[in-house]
């Protein structure tokens, strides 16, 4: 099981390591699903499997390369940035939410998620050649590209495999790109996923610049757990020019379960400027990692677990509230990856659609109203949408 949780945004003190450490044990000990997949996960394979579903996800990475069969990369730090290019396939069976893992490789493309083709990119122009030829495969008016940043303590498969089960649970018809950034998945490890996440800022810059330069008609971003703190303090030092060039190309940007500083989050916000369009955060009051994370950090908030949905949005959010979902995810941090296959609507943040814009900042009641035509009378799950200045509740409505 994928672990992508991160706690403080501030490097802990020596005194309050052994702390943090022994806390992270105490929380994932209690949730723990069995080992993890590292070496030799992606094996390929060619089994027919009817009904079975593959998506092509391209990747730009912090990561090393690895020379163990079947693995491409592990969490150690490269000197520069890699690509690759694989392609997963999604089983029959599969169900909204979930990663079915291989207990064993190849692994049956029937049941589970399997490799159905992997290879190196060689350099970054090849790369965004691949961009665009996938771009030009989609009709004008939807050449769009989905970026997708995890979080802290993420293998690489669990990154991959994570992403390509929001694509197929969400029918996302862009064009799919993992930023993997070198997090050893190991929960020790924390102050090196933390500085590895550091480490990779430049790259991110690159790597959006890049995708912003392409044929794409529109971007949409979203980032995870510590995923977020790498965006948005990669937001506050890029350059100007390329920011602006980068922001005319944004449909969405999505912050799930963001663990940044709430005071960080405000300071953050203030150097990068009210964004062209607002951010939507997806928060979720119990979500346990962040509780821990808050209690180890002074006790401030952390933005996806904000007690105040109304101040994000006044912010410069749209603000999804999940609190009242029930979760697959035993510390309640990866809600975000449901929404995807149970909310329709939800896909139009995803990139097929522009939902922000009918709920710019200052907008009219006129529409909000749009919005909860958009939203309140369709959505199927338990979640508040929240903007500025209206609030709108979608209620708790049950599976249709």
């Amino acid at each position: 099981m994928a672990g992508e949780t991160t706690f403080s945004m501030m490097l802990p003190s020596r005194r309050l390591a052994p702390r943090l450490f022994v806390a992270l044990v105490v929380l994932f000990g209690l949730v723990s699903c069995g080992s993890r997949p590292e070496l030799g996960v992606l094996a390929l394979n060619e089994m027919p499997a009817p009904g079975a579903k593959s998506y092509d996800i391209l990747v730009a990475t912090t990561r090393e390369k690895d020379e163990h069969p079947d693995t491409y990369f592990n969490g150690e730090r490269a000197q520069q940035i890699n690509y690759a290019d694989l392609t997963i396939s999604v089983p029959p069976t599969h169900q909204p939410g979930q990663i079915e893992w291989p207990t064993a490789q190849p692994g049956n493309p029937e049941t589970t998620f399997v490799t159905r083709q992997a290879g190196y990119i060689p350099d970054r122009k090849a790369f965004i050649r691949d961009v665009n030829q996938r771009l030009a495969k989609l009709p004008k008016g939807k050449r769009r590209i989905f970026l997708f940043i995890h979080g802290y303590n993420t293998r690489f498969p669990e990154g991959l495999f994570r992403f390509t089960q929001m694509v197929h649970d969400g029918n996302i018809q862009s064009v799919p790109v993992l930023f993997t950034w070198a997090s050893r998945g190991k929960l020790q490890d924390y102050l090196y996923d933390l500085n590895s996440a550091a480490i990779a800022r430049s790259a991110l810059e690159q790597t959006i610049g890049d995708l912003a330069q392409t044929n794409a008609e529109g971007i949409t971003i979203m980032a995870h757990s510590m995923g977020n703190w790498l965006l948005m303090e990669t937001a506050v030092r890029a350059d100007p020019q390329r920011l602006a060039v980068i922001s005319r190309k944004l449909d969405n940007v999505v912050l799930a379960a963001p663990d940044i500083d709430i005071d960080l989050f405000k300071s953050q916000l203030k150097q990068i400027g009210r964004p062209r369009k607002p951010y939507v955060v997806i928060v979720s009051r119990d979500d346990k990692a962040l509780s821990l994370s808050q209690r180890l950090s002074g006790g401030i908030e952390r933005v996806g677990a904000y007690s105040d949905d109304q101040e994000l949005a006044e912010l410069g959010a749209i603000v999804i509230d999940v609190t009242e979902l029930s979760s697959l995810d035993s510390t309640n941090h990866s809600k975000f990856a449901q929404l995807a296959g149970l909310s329709p609507e939800f896909r139009k943040v995803l990139g097929q659609a522009d939902l922000t814009s009918v709920a710019a900042m200052g907008g009219s009641p006129d529409q909000a109203t749009d919005l909860a035509d958009l939203i309140g009378d369709t959505v199927a799950l338990p979640i508040r949408i929240i903007t500025a200045p209206v609030t709108l509740a979608a209620g708790s409505l049950g599976p249709r």
